[in-house]
């Protein structure tokens, strides 16, 4: 019963705000406007079109406008109400998002029902989810003004992860497939946090709301026309990561981070995650002794504790051992010598740094794959890249400064239109 009251009282105020609307005729500019193509636009009439809002439908009258020259039409009071080109309110709009950022389309359908009461189906919550987070996405690359409160120590992690994707999106990419084929591809994740915090033991912890993301399937070459160094340097701009006193890289060990943090962090301290490390010496133990040998597991824990007590010419001289019989061995020590300057954990640890890119990895699971690697999904490069940046714009709590912004544009647009 409270449930169908509530409807009801909902409808009422729809047909409220629709005959205030309808009966407001000042969206009418006259007879004719002036096109952007030079020409000018006349006045047809008034169209009636139905809108989704967060009160239900609501079908409005306005005023329309017509270039018969470039064919462009124009309607103010959408232009005003921020709902150009689309049938859903931005309330609604925003509630489509904001679900469809964390469950599937259809889930995010069924939830605006259950909850709002308002129906969108699933294909229509796809369309505005990815044109939303387009915008975001265009709204990332133009908006990268620095925060004006940087702490003292600041981190940056780069990581990447597969998605599943259309088969269309695979040819001709090479992959790990036993054919040589792909059936992912790669996202790029950009990380920035702090850890001024200790937990009882001394520490570092990472500080509560101070990551922040940004990512895409995009090319991690580091040269200034890059896409995804240039989203690095805007991630790492608006942290205001250059005047943090100190800056540190924290990454896996793969080359293309550090090529990326030479080029264009080179005062950073580089820390290889001191777990991935470790992993790769568990790796090589399986390599030299096979995988579930009691011999194997004391061999990995004994390198372990030489790589926790920076011990690394000893690392490096029992890995020698067995490099001459076992690859993974070979390039194992490879590994530990290409990266002994970036793994000095027992002076991060006096520095108070963390040695862990626990957070960028928790980060490609929250932010990538949480939403977009669920069982079935195949996703094209452009809706994946949309809902990426529609999940790390709310991730990274910057949702309220998007609405903000795309506000005040919908005000200077209309207010341009009313002076032409």
């Amino acid at each position: 019963m409270e449930a169908a009251a509530r409807r009801e009282g909902m409808r009422i105020a729809a047909r409220a705000v629709e005959r205030k609307l309808n009966g407001d005729f000042s969206d009418c500019k006259g007879p004719v406007l002036p096109c952007s193509c030079g020409g000018r636009m006349r006045y047809e009439g008034r169209r009636s079109k139905t809108f989704t809002t967060v009160l239900g439908d609501m079908t409005l009258s306005r005023a329309y406008y017509h270039c018969e020259i470039c064919k462009e039409s124009f309607v103010p009071r959408d232009q005003a109400l921020s709902i150009g080109g689309a049938s859903l309110s931005p309330g609604v709009m925003r509630m489509t998002g904001l679900a469809a950022a964390m469950v599937s389309f259809e889930e995010a359908s069924s939830l605006l029902a259950d909850l709002a009461g308002v129906t969108v189906n699933a294909k229509q919550v796809e369309r505005t989810a990815e044109a939303l987070g387009r915008e975001m996405a265009e709204d990332e690359r133009s908006h990268v003004e620095p925060e004006r409160d940087v702490a003292s120590t600041l981190y940056l992690g780069v990581d990447g992860t597969g998605i599943p994707v259309r088969k269309s999106e695979l040819t001709g990419r090479k992959g790990k497939q036993p054919d040589g084929t792909a059936k992912t591809r790669e996202v790029k994740l950009c990380t920035v946090w702090s850890a001024e915090s200790r937990d009882k033991e001394g520490h570092p912890i990472r500080d509560q709301g101070s990551v922040t993301y940004s990512a895409a399937i995009e090319s991690a070459a580091s040269h200034d026309e890059a896409p995804f160094a240039k989203r690095v340097l805007r991630e790492a701009t608006r942290r205001g990561f250059d005047r943090a006193t100190r800056q540190v890289v924290l990454g896996d060990g793969a080359r293309w981070i550090w090529n990326l943090a030479n080029t264009y962090f080179p005062g950073a301290i580089e820390i290889v995650d001191r777990f991935h490390a470790k992993e790769r010496l568990s790796e090589a133990a399986k390599a030299i002794y096979g995988t579930g040998s009691e011999l194997g597991t004391q061999w990995a824990k004994a390198r372990h504790e030489e790589l926790d007590e920076g011990r690394l010419d000893e690392l490096i001289r029992m890995l020698n051992i067995h490099t001459s019989s076992c690859d993974e061995a070979r390039k194992c020590r490879d590994y530990v010598r290409e990266n002994r300057h970036r793994m000095r954990y027992p002076e991060f640890h006096a520095q108070g740094l963390c040695t862990s890119t626990g957070v960028v990895e928790a980060g490609c699971k929250l932010a990538i794959g949480t939403r977009l690697k669920r069982a079935g999904m195949h996703w094209s490069v452009e809706g994946a890249d949309a809902i990426i940046a529609l999940r790390c714009t709310i991730l990274s709590g910057r949702l309220e400064d998007f609405w903000e912004r795309r506000a005040t544009q919908a005000i200077n647009r209309t207010a341009i239109a009313a002076v032409r």
